[in-house]
């Protein structure tokens, strides 16, 4: 009796290894393209951190390495510790129990939940080998989205240097101001901190007074995207993210060496 090839139990066969086919190129495919996706990652936080310190971004790989010393922050000291920070997965490091904090609410004013322990910092250094500007990673909830960006800060650890958004899911033409170089631009010699060493920097509605040290424009339209901003800022520049090292910097006690 002649076979039926056209049985359903050949039909899922054939479905069957024609999926299993496609599965084992698609996870080969993936694999094969892992070194290229990193490399590729790489060069663009690279490429932010080049932006934001004001360097060139002619050549960005022998740039970074020849004017940027990446180093691991403890958070909870404020000193340097022993590591990798170019390789160092930030966002990873937030999610593993044993290398991030959960945030109390009450302190979380970011919407962040849980941060790592270690954070990377980004020394940008002159041709002499000399420090010229900090920069330090940034992240909190905006309207849509987390919102990834650098800020730049000048040795002082108090004056802003520069800026930017590299990573968010806010509304175009509004939230997504964040990324206009205009709007970025108005960062640019603010103080963080006031006489006190508390944060004073803030982001108000309409414009900021002429001469203002700590005040900067908010974004036209996009209330909550500031509001996000600023309470990034807050929680970062605050005693439970960065506030500790940058008060060591402020006091002259931070080597860097």
């Amino acid at each position: 009796m002649a076979s039926n090839n056209d049985s359903i139990i050949k039909t899922f066969v054939v479905v069957g290894a024609l999926c299993l086919v496609c599965s084992i190129l698609v996870a080969g495919a993936a694999v094969g393209l892992r070194p290229w996706q990193d490399a590729a990652k790489a060069r663009d936080r690279q490429a932010n951190i080049l932006s934001v310190a004001g360097l060139p971004l002619q050549d960005v790989a022998s740039t970074y390495h020849s004017r940027i010393e990446a180093r691991l922050l403890d958070l909870q000291t404020g000193q340097y510790v022993a590591g990798d920070a170019n390789r160092y997965d930030m966002k990873k490091a937030s999610r593993d129990p044993a290398l991030s904090v959960v945030i109390p609410a009450e302190l979380d004013k970011a919407g962040l939940k849980r941060r790592a322990k270690l954070m990377p910092v980004y020394l940008a250094k002159d041709a002499q080998g000399q420090v010229e500007s900090l920069i330090l990673p940034i992240y909190g909830q905006g309207l849509w989205s987390t919102m990834y960006g650098f800020v730049s800060l000048a040795p002082d650890g108090n004056t802003v240097k520069g800026i930017t958004y590299y990573d968010h899911g806010e509304t175009p033409g509004l939230g997504s101001e964040i990324e206009n170089p205009r709007w970025q631009a108005l960062w640019i010699g603010k103080l963080l901190y006031g006489e006190q060493g508390d944060v004073a920097l803030k982001i108000i509605k309409g414009h900021a007074p002429e001469g203002d040290p700590h005040r900067i424009d908010g974004l036209s339209g996009a209330t909550l995207t500031s509001n996000g901003v600023q309470h990034t800022f807050d929680y970062w520049m605050g005693p439970n993210g960065y506030g500790p090292f940058l008060a060591t910097l402020r006091n002259g006690g931070q080597n860097h060496g």
